[in-house]
């Protein structure tokens, strides 16, 4: 069984209400379009029969006015040649053929007004039809949109990044002490030209240190980001 058990239940439903409380609103709007459809299918097939019932009733009206006219004629004829139980008779069937004439327009006018209401109905149905597609789009947009949204907000939470911010801190700091003992050499020493080469050599294969030491984090960060 659909989301609908009626068809008045769809052409009287209200899809806002029905979407506030449906957990997965996208799944409720799909089937809420198949089962509009499908109905749709169901109420234009029931139209088309209606259409071919006032046809053939249209056909047995013109059958029972030509019998009317018929019997009325004989009933006259029978009254000129003095046939008065002629023509009684000729009424008699005139009467069963008007009675049988009007049951079947009173047959026509209830399938006449069977079709006006249906009518109403497929055009209220084809709107709902029509906002259900319409929000069916909206909804996969925004699905689409939130999807995107929390695989980033996973990613920026994922806990190799915390690890990777973490080794990036320790590598800092590590840098920082390699600077501190660069500067330490220099302190409370006097700056003649040997000690300044001395200086120049000790900072030269500190630096070279140093740059390793960067490019293994850059190479740590980047295996991180991953």
């Amino acid at each position: 069984m659909g989301i609908f058990t009626r068809f008045s239940d769809i052409v009287n439903s209200n899809i806002n209400a029905i979407l506030d409380k449906a957990e997965d609103p996208e799944k409720i709007v799909r089937l809420m379009i198949q089962e509009m459809e499908d109905t749709l299918v169901e109420v234009r097939s029931a139209a088309a029969r209606s259409i071919a019932d006032k046809k053939d009733l249209n056909r047995k009206l013109e059958t029972l006015e030509r019998e009317l006219r018929d019997w009325d004629d004989k009933a006259e004829l029978a009254m000129r040649k003095g046939r008065e139980d002629l023509a009684k008779a000729a009424l008699v069937e005139k009467s069963r053929v008007a009675a049988a004439s009007d049951a079947i327009k009173s047959d026509y006018e209830s399938i006449d007004d069977g079709l006006a209401k249906l009518n109403e109905d497929i055009s209220r149905l084809e709107a709902k039809l029509e906002d259900a597609k319409a929000r069916q789009k909206s909804l996969l947009a925004r699905h689409k949109t939130a999807n995107s949204r929390l695989a980033a907000r996973r990613k920026i939470h994922d806990y190799k990044i915390d690890d990777a911010m973490v080794r990036f801190e320790q590598y800092t700091r590590r840098i920082d002490d390699v600077e501190g003992r660069v500067e330490a050499y220099d302190l409370g020493l006097p700056k003649d030209l040997k000690h300044e080469f001395a200086s120049l050599e000790a900072e030269e294969s500190v630096q070279k240190e140093f740059d390793d030491l960067k490019r293994r984090v850059s190479g740590d960060r980047a295996a991180g980001a991953e």
